[in-house]
């Protein structure tokens, strides 16, 4: 009764009840084993109302007196002393202490599998996790988390809403907000049918906490203020002035955003004074970040004297001190910098928070984490890029630094060396089923019948296949960032444009025989919204058979927005081109812009980059090995697009018909020096890495390319929007396209819009031939799609 009312009612019941138990236990004969054996009940049953009622010094006290007493008993299981050694974990993993943590954890675990008790590993396991997470190393706790889940799958699902809720904090640390609220949503909904109070308020901080991140304010105030009422139901303030903070720092995010608004003085002192009983409370990180949301409303409202005081009150951070409490600080004390016209200090605070982040960066386990983390960073980026493009307008020589910052700032999954793929079994079998729910999914589609429930099925197996994503291979050996003079040596005779963004323009660094210059060019939303409206008008116009009145009036609307475009963005950039080799390094929202359609550059040879230092790295990798043709199922004409390719390539492999499996086309891909794929494919935004090409026997997704070793040096792409990708925060680009060279591919060339059967079979065939003469890719994609580019909107990605 006592563990059920903590739970579910108020912590001072619950201490009532265990009172009365002790009092029952006494009335019992001395000496006889039950009244020794509820000693040991009781008093380690105290200790975990107090642990969840976040009493933690209290609840070590409890543990400490009775566990050495229970670890001389003789019991044949050892089922109490190992549940409580896990409990006691957590009171340390809480109280900051991993190495106490870590030694009751090994104990309990080596108790646990040599007693048989299958349960109670899963949540040893689980508390595993939240120590891995404890100490910064988030693959791992991902990976202790899955191992748990599993164990709670087989045994019953009892504990597998608290593994989520675990989970989607580590996925929070490492920037992944969408996928942390998913699980959330899930836990949630299971914790609501429970009825634990504190784990439903636990996970309503946690799903606040995704809100922020996602800019979604009121959601997180609501949740974050519902979690305080039940926090403070159940006599838990350590938790309730957590969901204070959570609600005051949704609040304070959004004041923040917005650059034109002066915060009332309302909203930071109500931070300092939380700051303060959060002190009292020992909670010493979320002391930090109240003071520091406060800081940085006092410096919007120019109170820098106030802003001082209370950063000298902010301790040095500690080694479990997490990664976005650690931005925090380096972002307050750059701009306290900025405030008092310290511009060398605050660029100092913004270099050396980008190294520390680039080092948590390179702990991380699969790509998607790798990108995540961009996020805790971009802060402190836009203020270090601000300041120096600040500079570069004034003085012409600040250009070359501002090309460096952007270099540290943006698509930095791109400097990572693949490392050797450590394969796992759970993860192929998922893979195998998605493929076969897909492609059931779309016999399904042409025979009429339904397809919920199997499309149902194919995102639950999405969701699984991510998660194991995560942490099963480490993604890759960092590589350092391209010095400005590295890239000037590279380039030669090329020119390269590197885009950003300042207020409402977009300006261009421009590097051109070892000199940068800074050009404005166009508004930005102007750009951005007539960019989307070209693309909707090469979607309209990519059908074979349009009549011609239709055509006719939206290749007129589309000429009218690539000139539009011409003159915002590419008209000055190409005056003193010429017929040199162009790179481009594009914002997250021009990644999908046909570059090619544009007047000043239509012909022209043009390659798209992530970054400066991705371009370097594909330019110095070479195209060797076989060539790979391979036609999928349901693409009129690819069987004979692909046949036909073989006067231009007579040695290359061929793989169509029913021999285009996703297995065998996989295994081709290894090795090949050029790869050329015919396929329906599709673009998967929600997640990127499930971006697919589809074949005999269902898809072949972005996700399974991470597999490949030795990559294809050149790829084609001849389906639809397989160069479209999902820009995560630090323009980070990830999609099919993307994800091939991020693995090691040279040069990709694919489409950013939907592409006619003809057209495209038309395009292929000229940027073939003119591949096979020995032409670059850049400039074989020009002269190909220069005939007719509002219908081959194809781009090349990476080395051209």
């Amino acid at each position: 009764m006592g563990g059920a009312e903590g739970e579910m009612g108020s912590t001072e019941a619950a201490l009532a009840h265990l009172d009365t138990a002790e009092d029952v236990r006494l009335r019992l004969p001395a000496g006889e084993a039950p009244r020794r054996l509820l000693r040991f009940v009781i008093g380690l049953q105290r200790a975990y109302v107090l642990m969840r009622a976040g009493r933690l010094e209290e609840a070590l006290v409890f543990y400490d007196a009775v566990l050495p007493s229970l670890e001389a008993e003789t019991s044949d299981d050892r089922l109490l002393l190992t549940r409580n050694l896990s409990n006691r974990s957590l009171v340390h993993v809480q109280m900051g202490n991993p190495e106490a943590a870590l030694a009751d954890l090994r104990r309990a675990l080596e108790l646990a599998i040599k007693h048989g008790h299958r349960t109670l590993e899963g949540k040893v396991r689980h508390n595993l996790g939240d120590h891995a997470q404890l100490v910064g190393d988030v693959p791992a706790a991902l990976s202790h988390y899955e191992q748990a889940a599993r164990i709670f799958a087989e045994m019953g699902p009892g504990s597998l809403p608290l593994v989520r809720l675990d989970q989607a904090r580590a996925l929070l640390t490492a920037g992944l907000s969408e996928e942390a609220a998913r699980h959330l949503d899930e836990a949630l909904l299971a914790l609501r049918g429970d009825g634990s109070v504190q784990h439903i308020a636990e996970a309503e901080v946690a799903r606040a906490a995704a809100a922020i991140l996602e800019g979604e304010f009121a959601l997180a105030r609501k949740l974050a203020s519902d979690a305080r009422r039940r926090f403070l139901r159940r006599g838990n303030m350590r938790w309730a002035e957590i969901a204070a903070l959570t609600r005051l720092r949704a609040e304070a995010v959004k004041v923040l955003a917005d650059k034109d608004l002066r915060p009332a003085p309302r909203l930071p002192r109500e931070l300092a004074e939380l700051a303060g009983r959060l002190s009292e409370l020992g909670l010493r990180d979320e002391t930090s970040v109240a003071r520091l949301l406060a800081i940085r409303l006092h410096l919007r409202r120019d109170a820098v004297s106030e802003a001082e005081a209370l950063l000298a009150k902010v301790p040095k951070p500690r080694e479990t001190t997490p990664i976005d409490h650690r931005m925090l600080l380096r972002l307050c004390r750059a701009e306290l910098a900025m405030a008092t016209d310290r511009p060398r200090s605050a660029l100092a605070q913004a270099r050396a928070g980008l190294i520390e982040l680039g080092r948590i960066r390179d702990r991380m386990g699969g790509l998607d984490l790798v990108c995540g983390t961009a996020v805790h960073g971009q802060e402190l980026g836009r203020l270090a890029l601000t300041q120096v493009l600040k500079k570069a307008r004034r003085n012409g020589a600040g250009a070359k630094r501002l090309f460096a910052w952007l270099e540290r700032t943006r698509a930095q999954v791109y400097r990572y060396e693949p490392l050797p793929i450590i394969e796992d079994p759970v993860l192929a079998k998922h893979i195998t089923e998605m493929r076969r729910a897909q492609r059931t999914i779309q016999l399904n589609r042409l025979s009429g019948d339904s397809v919920d429930a199997l499309e149902r099925r194919y995102a639950e197996l999405r969701h699984e296949a991510s998660r194991l994503g995560w942490y099963t291979s480490q993604w890759g050996k960092p590589r350092p960032v391209c010095t400005p003079e590295e890239v000037v040596e590279r380039l030669g005779d090329r020119v390269l444009v590197s885009l950003t963004r300042y207020r409402d323009r977009l300006y261009a660094v421009v590097v051109d025989s070892g000199r940068f210059q800074l050009l404005k060019l166009g508004p930005l939303a102007e750009i951005i919204e007539t960019a989307k409206q070209l693309h909707a008008d090469l979607d309209a116009l990519a059908p074979d058979y349009l009549p011609k009145p239709l055509a006719d009036a939206v290749a007129a609307s589309a000429r009218r927005r690539a000139d539009k475009l011409d003159q915002l963005i590419s008209a000055s950039l190409a005056k003193t081109l010429g017929d040199r080799d162009l790179v481009i390094v594009p914002i997250g929202p021009l990644y999908a812009l046909p570059w090619g359609a544009l007047p000043s550059l239509r012909g022209h040879p043009v390659s798209i980059a992530p970054s400066a230092t991705a371009w370097v790295t594909a330019s110095n990798r070479s195209a060797t090995g076989p060539v790979l043709l391979a036609g999928g199922p349901g693409v009129p004409g690819s069987v004979g697009e692909v046949r036909n390719l073989r006067a231009v390539y007579p040695d290359a492999r061929l793989i169509d018909g029913a021999r285009a499996t996703s297995g065998a086309v996989l295994d081709a891909l290894e090795g090949s020096g050029m790869a050329h794929l015919v396929a329906h494919g599709a673009h998967e935004p929600a997640n990127a890495l499930f971006s697919r090409l589809e074949l005999v026997d269902g898809p072949l997704f972005a996700h399974e390319t991470t597999r490949l070793a030795n990559p294809p040096e050149r790829v084609v792409l001849a389906a639809c929007e397989l160069a479209m990708s999902h820009i995560r925060p630090g323009e980070e680009a990830l999609g099919f396209a993307g994800t091939l060279l991020a693995s090691g591919s040279r040069t990709v060339i694919g489409a950013i819009a939907r592409v006619g059967d003809r057209a495209a079979a038309e395009a292929m065939s000229d940027l073939h031939q003119r591949l096979a003469s020995g032409t670059p890719p850049a400039l074989a994609l020009a002269q190909a799609t220069a005939i007719d580019p509002l219908r081959r909107p194809f781009l090349c990605l990476g080395a051209g």
